[in-house]
């Protein structure tokens, strides 16, 4: 037998730990227009649970313990307008990892690092494509470099190799 989620909840949850989750949900109002739903103080005055809903989505954050390691999420986000978030986000305190560009499957975004080290993939639609056309676009050049300069600013970003090369896609 299936458990449906409590209502408001989706079936996936992500949780983000952060070594200051205060500071995590004040960015995410700040820069996704995100509605805090409660959080939970400890005797410590750490936060032992936190939820703060984005769109349709609610993130559940608590912080990082001491001995523990850091655990960065990837995270992407749908926006109505992506490059004005993106500005927010760099205005809030995060650097842009990826520019935003318009790809092949009609989404126009880029990517952030908050200051923990989470990478949110801010995405806006701004155009409805079947993904099979999305697939054919991917063969043309202004495309394949949007993909390539995605691929690489990620994996420059998670490797630390400013010498990135990456596989471009096969689109036949």
């Amino acid at each position: 037998m299936k458990s449906p989620p409590p209502a408001g909840y989706t079936t996936v949850a992500p949780w983000i730990v952060t070594p200051d989750t205060e500071q995590l949900l004040d960015f995410v109002a700040t820069v996704f227009d995100g509605v805090e739903l409660g959080r939970v103080r400890l005797e410590d005055g750490s936060i032992g649970h936190a939820e703060i809903r984005v769109g349709d989505t609610v993130l559940l954050a608590f912080d990082q313990r001491p001995n523990w390691p850091a655990m960065p999420a990837l995270l992407r986000v749908f926006v109505a307008d992506a490059d004005a978030t993106i500005e927010r986000a760099a205005s809030a305190g995060a650097r842009v990892v990826t520019a935003s560009a318009t790809q092949a499957f009609g989404q126009r975004g880029g990517r952030v690092r908050d200051a923990f080290g989470n990478i949110w993939w801010i995405s806006a639609v701004v155009e409805e494509v079947a993904p099979e056309v999305g697939m054919r676009r991917l063969a043309e050049p202004r495309y394949a470099e949007a993909m390539r300069i995605a691929q690489e600013t990620l994996d420059r970003e998670l490797s630390g190799n400013s010498g990135s090369a990456v596989s471009r896609p096969v689109t036949g």
